[in-house]
């Protein structure tokens, strides 16, 4: 891999180009942080102020950052030709092996909000080896039922589209507040992503199946998210219901449930310094902390009991814990997801 992608790209797959935008360059053995945006927005809409904070700078210093877009939702997007027949929530997941291939990275540490978050947790079922673990905001693992689909098709009839979506992405007290963050976004939704391309893939996130994953040992053969994953909603969020119902469907001993209070729909957006907090503890967890331990992150942390206990608990259980440019931490490979953590309960709820 060459020492540098640091820019845009447009990455061939098998369903179609994918805008992809690489900051900073690879460091050693460790895996990429890959993120994928909401539906309505793009990278920039949804991660910049996130990624933009300091001290998640001082974490993604380490690693190499690939921000998917998904297709036809970038900044200054072409409209798809009448007739294009948008990827389905599974064509999009298969399109990330391309990506991963393109740069050679070999396994990747997923971010995803929403539809995103959904297109992720695909992709790591259906490639495991991949994907080294998981933070997913906002996911709702079930599709829609046939009375949601009407009430959809009934909002988009009395409301603009842009309306529709920020009803997706903040819950009801922002949304009656209509606070200026509520205002910004419903500018740039409206102006910076293009209208046309943005109904296709609404509609298709909206026409997704249900998330194929059961808890392991609940049903027969159950498939499950096989790597570490973080879980990620705000109170009183849209997403919350269904983030609950996916926490209720993953291993308890390689998940952890962040329910942030006052952070609204967008814990990423309202929240950037309790998140940066939360994902160091994540990456420790995982045996990246040899460069992370000594850290003192500021700026709204969480709860430093709450989550010391959580970075205390996942790195007892880690075989490698110390690992950083040698080989793969061995507790996250993927065959040994249950042998080696199975007496640590990783599943908490973390209200900040």
């Amino acid at each position: 891999m060459p020492e540098c992608w640091d820019g845009e790209h447009d990455i061939e797959t098998p369903y179609g180009l994918l805008h992809v935008v690489i900051r900073g360059s690879p460091k050693g053995n460790r895996p990429a942080i890959l993120t994928y945006h909401d539906v309505g927005l793009n990278h920039k809409l949804c991660f910049n102020t996130f990624f933009n904070f300091e001290d998640m700078q001082e974490i993604t210093k380490h690693f190499v950052v690939c921000h998917v877009d998904a297709p036809g939702q970038q900044v200054g997007a072409s409209q798809f030709p009448q007739g294009y027949q948008f990827p389905s929530m599974e064509q999009l997941a298969a399109m990330l092996p391309s990506v991963v291939q393109h740069f050679g990275f070999k396994y990747v540490i997923g971010i995803g909000v929403g539809a995103g978050a959904y297109v992720l947790a695909k992709f790591a079922l259906i490639f495991p080896d991949l994907v080294e673990g998981l933070v997913l905001m906002n996911i709702d693992p079930n599709g829609k039922g046939w009375i949601d689909w009407a009430a959809t098709k009934l909002s988009g009839l009395t409301s603009t589209l842009p309306d529709t979506v920020l009803s997706h992405l903040f819950s009801q007290e922002e949304l009656v507040s209509n606070t200026e963050l509520v205002q910004s976004y419903r500018q740039q939704i409206s102006n910076v992503v293009n209208q046309a391309n943005l109904q296709l893939f609404w509609n298709m996130y909206n026409s997704r199946r249900d998330l194929d994953i059961s808890r392991p040992g609940t049903v027969p053969n159950a498939k499950t998210l096989r790597c570490p994953v973080m879980l990620v909603v705000g109170d009183n969020a849209p997403a919350e219901d269904g983030v609950v119902e996916c926490n209720s469907k993953l291993d308890p001993t390689t998940t952890t449930f962040l329910k942030m209070a006052d952070s609204g729909g967008l814990p990423q957006v309202t929240q950037p310094g309790k998140l940066t907090e939360a994902f160091k503890y994540f990456l420790q967890g995982m045996g990246y902390i040899a460069y992370l331990k000594d850290r003192r992150l500021s700026g709204g942390a969480v709860p430093s009991a709450s989550m010391t206990r959580l970075a205390r608990s996942r790195t007892a259980s880690l075989t490698s814990a110390n690992s950083v440019d040698g080989s793969r931490p061995q507790a996250c490979t993927h065959s040994e997801s249950s042998e080696g953590l199975g007496q640590v309960n990783h599943t908490m709820e973390v209200s900040c």
